[in-house]
């Protein structure tokens, strides 16, 4: 869960709030005035906290126009394209991002001269991985949200999941892709790192590390081929992404 807010007024909207304790005591400690709460998608882990954040704050809800049925008490359903202003300097882009689920909406803020831009990716694209389509997605419709909308992200775009598994993920690049350096010097890094701070990716390293960013290596694509042989010599980008996603459910 993230807090953003912004530094002129000191207002901040809350994303998918689940500990709403220390998600509340950490506002009061930062001094800022929680406004909003946004959910990315319907599932518990990422709602869960809704009620006793929004009895706290009187916050508004904002979720996807489509999961106003699945979420109780929007106020606000979010299409492609609408935006969350939080205070007079932040304004989050809300993406429409089936995959995971089909009423998933990723958040874009767009970067200045002094911040990079940043995507609150929910449960579509975590650090080195993306999501599964377990509970109410679908792996062909998460293909086509990473084409159309964060294939074509800008390099610098920072990646805030919905859940920190880049360890794990880190280890399935390494098995479809054993001689990716970047991976195993990033694996490095992250079993040593110290401290409470996450690790930040962008999406210029998510297209070193991260296997669904790397549909066309053939490392990846002879490695598939002995498990999949009827893929052929040159599978299309779909079938790599969708054989990787196969793969991933099971490992």
């Amino acid at each position: 869960m993230y807090l953003v807010a912004c530094p002129e007024t000191r207002e901040a909207v809350a994303i998918d709030p689940l500990d709403h304790s220390l998600l509340l005591s950490r506002a009061k400690q930062l001094g800022w005035d929680i406004r909003g709460v946004i959910n990315t998608h319907e599932h518990h882990d990422h709602i869960g906290g809704n009620e006793p954040v929004i009895a706290a704050t009187g916050a508004k809800l904002y979720a996807h126009e489509k999961a106003t049925d699945k979420i109780a008490n929007v106020d606000v359903g979010l299409r492609a394209g609408d935006t969350v202003q939080v205070g007079t300097s932040v304004e989050l882009i809300a993406l429409d991002t089936p995959g995971h689920t089909f009423c998933h909406t990723c958040l874009y803020a767009m970067g200045d001269s002094d911040q990079a831009p940043a995507l609150f990716s929910g449960d579509t694209l975590f650090n080195a991985g993306v999501g599964n389509c377990h509970n109410g997605g679908n792996p062909q419709t998460m293909y086509q949200t990473f084409v159309r909308q964060l294939f074509v992200l800008p390099d610098e775009t920072q990646i805030y999941p919905g859940h920190d598994y880049i360890e794990n993920n880190l280890q399935f690049t390494l098995d479809r892709e054993p001689g990716n350096a970047a991976a195993k010097g990033l694996l490095a890094a992250i079993q040593q790192w110290q401290g409470d701070t996450h690790f930040i990716s962008n999406i210029a390293m998510e297209r070193l590390v991260n296997a669904f960013f790397r549909l066309e290596n053939s490392e990846i694509i002879d490695l598939l081929k002995q498990k999949f042989p009827e893929i052929g010599d040159h599978p299309n980008q779909e079938t790599v992404f969708l054989k990787l996603r196969e793969l991933r459910n099971h490992w």
